[in-house]
């Protein structure tokens, strides 16, 4: 984005002062930081880059079901696993299996298959671009003006991000419902337990499935949003927060560190499918939420740690 470009995007946004400003001693009260925020929300989301990588969440599920009714048209099942949840794979051919079935499980396979990758890529591009971003567009210091403070932009940008996980999950959830729903029958479901349940009892899990995606990236979100304030470069932010996803996807595979492997924010990605079971499992789900918040803390402090201390230049 170039910089008359990035100062557009900015146009009607309220500005904000510098520690020690002229406007230091007005302090913002609510409505303008749910101003600021609105700003945030619409700058992000009316991005080039930001609807592409929606375009492409969106277009997974419908991949996903079209290779699925081909490979089924001629009266074929697929071959399933035993999903587990946990830090382990199986979650993904478990559900696939009874795509042609029930419409609603390729919701299920549609978050399996993005999760590992291509949702926490846009969670990392979105994230490292949050602050530097800003700074490489020449934008940073504008909007340190007028007197929003840096932890209320530093928090504002994060809450855009989560914002943006949300929305990503919801798209592949949206997609794959809609894809499923023309391309398969829906019905009631069988679990992976193997008990039965309605088909709005499937949808109110897999909304609360949706739900547990989201929260499972806002470890990265806060990763990519600290790697964003080390650096000026945009790029160099997102390219990094990307690399640091891939390292740890890799590492999460080698058996001779499965002592670590609890610690990684990866690791029970994939619980999600223990929502699933009857009754559900939650062992998994709440360690999986727990290191979420322990990541998001730690990389949450040290993000504002290193914001509100660094000389802004640009």
């Amino acid at each position: 984005m170039s910089r008359a470009e990035a100062q557009d995007d900015r146009v009607g946004e309220p500005a904000v002062a510098t520690p020690g400003g002229p406007d230091a001693a007005r302090a913002p009260g609510p409505l303008w930081s749910l101003g600021l925020l609105r700003s945030e929300l619409l700058t992000t989301f009316r991005r080039w880059r930001t609807l592409a990588l929606l375009a492409v969440l969106a277009a997974v599920p419908i991949l996903v079901g079209i290779a699925v009714k081909i490979e089924t048209s001629d009266g074929s099942s697929l071959g399933g696993g035993s999903g587990g949840g946990g830090g382990g794979g199986g979650a993904g051919p478990a559900f696939i299996s009874q795509v042609s079935n029930n419409g609603l499980f390729l919701v299920f396979t549609a978050l399996a298959a993005t999760l590992p990758f291509f949702l926490p890529m846009a969670i990392g591009v979105v994230a490292g671009d949050a602050i530097a971003g800003e700074s490489s567009a020449g934008t940073l210091r504008y909007l340190l003006v007028a007197p929003a403070g840096r932890s209320r932009l530093l928090l504002t940008k994060y809450a855009t991000v989560i914002a943006f996980c949300l929305a990503a999950t919801l798209v592949v959830a949206v997609s794959a419902l809609a894809v499923g729903a023309l391309l398969f029958p829906v019905g009631d479901l069988i679990t992976i337990s193997g008990t039965r349940i309605t088909y709005a009892e499937g949808l109110g899990r897999a909304l609360l499935i949706a739900l547990v995606v989201a929260a499972s990236l806002v470890g990265i979100a806060a990763l990519g949003l600290f790697v964003s304030t080390l650096t000026g470069s945009g790029i160099a932010a997102m390219a990094t927060t990307v690399g640091l996803l891939i390292t740890v996807q890799i590492l999460d595979q080698i058996p001779q560190l499965d002592a670590l492997q609890p610690y990684f924010f990866s690791h029970y990605w994939l619980s999600f499918a223990d929502v699933m079971r009857e009754p559900v499992y939650w062992d998994d789900l709440v360690k999986n939420l727990g290191l979420q918040a322990l990541y998001a803390a730690v990389f949450g402090s040290a993000a504002w740690a290193r914001f509100t201390t660094k000389d802004i230049t640009a």
